[in-house]
């Protein structure tokens, strides 16, 4: 029986203090590029769609495979296992809602068994990137992805919660029933229904297990 799910944020949350994208830009050869795009998103005047074009310039001619070599020293937040083992243990489904490319997405499920992951996709042509996205995904399509993901469990979006640190968070945080801005923003944290700061994720288990008893009643 699947009694709700909970929403986790990557960039900023998972991945303290930086970025997967600023992490991999530095290793791509495009680090103060990332810079300025994300301090651009960061404030404002940058859209996401337009963040990730710039940004996926910087991977043309690389293949997954050294995507996934560069995010084995990806510096995360301590307590990931744990915390997906105590949803899992509660028929919480723990799940990646992140504008984070595809490749971290997919690469955190396989290491932490998170149950999926949104993200916008680069484009892969003869097993190279291209330079290319191949599908972007905004803020609101984080929302979206969490909503559906949530239909196709058969939860209702009040059973659900979300876990973040920004910006992107935002909409989703207004969507679910429950949100903990995770070493937050501003924004995020006036969106969210409580506020943590830790250097460790289980320190979101004690708020999530007071809204866990709320559903169950």
């Amino acid at each position: 029986m699947i009694r709700g799910a909970v929403f986790f944020d990557v960039d900023g949350t998972l991945v303290p203090r930086t970025s997967s994208s600023a992490h991999l830009a530095a290793l791509l050869g495009h680090g103060d590029l990332n810079r300025e795009i994300e301090d651009a998103y960061g404030a404002g005047t940058l859209s996401g769609n337009d963040a990730a074009t710039m940004d996926a310039r910087g991977w043309a001619r690389r293949t997954p495979a050294e995507a996934y070599g560069f995010l084995e020293s990806l510096p995360l937040l301590d307590g990931i296992a744990e915390t997906v083992r105590w949803c899992r243990s509660r028929d919480l489904v723990p799940v990646l809602a992140t504008l984070a490319w595809d490749v971290v997405g997919t690469e955190l499920c396989r290491r932490f068994a998170f149950d999926r992951a949104s993200g916008p996709r680069l484009e892969v042509i003869d097993g190279r990137y291209t330079g290319a996205v191949a599908e972007h995904f905004d803020e609101l399509s984080k929302r979206d992805f969490a909503l559906a993901a949530a239909a196709e469990l058969g939860l209702d979006p009040a059973h659900c919660a979300a876990v973040g640190d920004g910006r992107s968070d935002v909409p989703l945080f207004g969507a679910v029933g429950y949100a903990i801005a995770l070493n937050a923003t501003p924004a995020a944290r006036a969106a969210a229904h409580t506020t943590v700061d830790a250097t460790d994720l289980r320190a979101v288990l004690p708020p999530l297990s007071v809204w866990l008893d709320t559903i169950r009643s």
